[in-house]
């Protein structure tokens, strides 16, 4: 099997404004959208990611364990330009990290199970072993 998609779930009133922070601000193009569902892409990107509109607007406290993440060397900053949009849109948001490296986006009332993540480059240099032929 092939991954293809991740699957989040995001509040329903806030169905239009998760769509709009990743096509407006991330470059993410919609592949396919329903009432209910929109699957998203990134150029260049391999995995696509779908969102999932419910009438529930609040997870687990630690929500901030399942992420969306993305790289880039100015993490903070980017999060930060994200947050200044959702702000724009009278969302509220806040930024934490998770080391040095490594930070995170939530807003509470859109994002149900996830959080945004922005890491460095070099955080997401892993070793791999080969697989067994």
């Amino acid at each position: 099997m092939k991954l293809d998609h991740c699957a989040m779930r995001v509040s329903r009133a806030g169905f239009d404004d998760v769509i709009g922070l990743f096509v407006e601000q991330l470059g993410f193009r919609v592949l396919r959208r329903t009432d209910r569902s929109v699957w998203l892409r990134q150029p260049h990107a391999s995995v696509d990611v779908q969102f999932i509109a419910t009438p529930r607007t609040f997870a687990q406290d630690d929500k901030r364990f399942s992420q969306i993440a993305f790289t880039t060397p100015t993490p903070e900053q980017d999060l930060e330009r994200l947050q200044q949009w959702l702000s724009s849109k009278r969302i509220e948001s806040f930024i934490n990290a998770y080391s040095p490296s490594e930070f995170y986006l939530d807003a509470p009332e859109l994002f149900v199970d996830f959080v945004i993540e922005a890491m460095t480059p070099e955080m997401a240099h892993y070793e791999v072993e080969s697989a067994p032929a």
